[in-house]
């Protein structure tokens, strides 16, 4: 579990099909879903979940919005209440 932020310029993510984006700043999710997709198919993990929070909503429709546009995605929804409700997004890959 992350406790700080404050990560340096470049990090390590652990490609495991959980990706917590609390401690991102939005202007990195251009890049950072579609590499971290990217790696998971790579790694043969074709379901994974987004952490977006439930707050607003301008993270998850950030999300759902750069989903939409990825080719090696197959569906995506919302969570239901055994794996994080409307604050995860599911996404199933190619």
């Amino acid at each position: 579990m992350v406790e700080k932020c404050n990560f340096p310029e470049t990090i390590k993510l652990q490609i495991d099909g959980t990706l917590d984006l609390h401690c991102f700043s939005p202007k990195d999710l251009k890049t950072l879903i579609p590499d971290y997709l990217e790696e998971c198919l790579a790694k043969g993990i074709t379901e994974v979940k987004n952490i977006h929070g439930k707050g607003k909503g301008n993270i998850r429709r950030s999300v759902h919005a750069l989903l939409k546009r990825n080719t090696t995605v197959k569906t995506f929804r919302l969570g239901d209440t055994s794996s994080g409700s409307w604050g995860v997004t599911i996404v199933t890959l190619e």
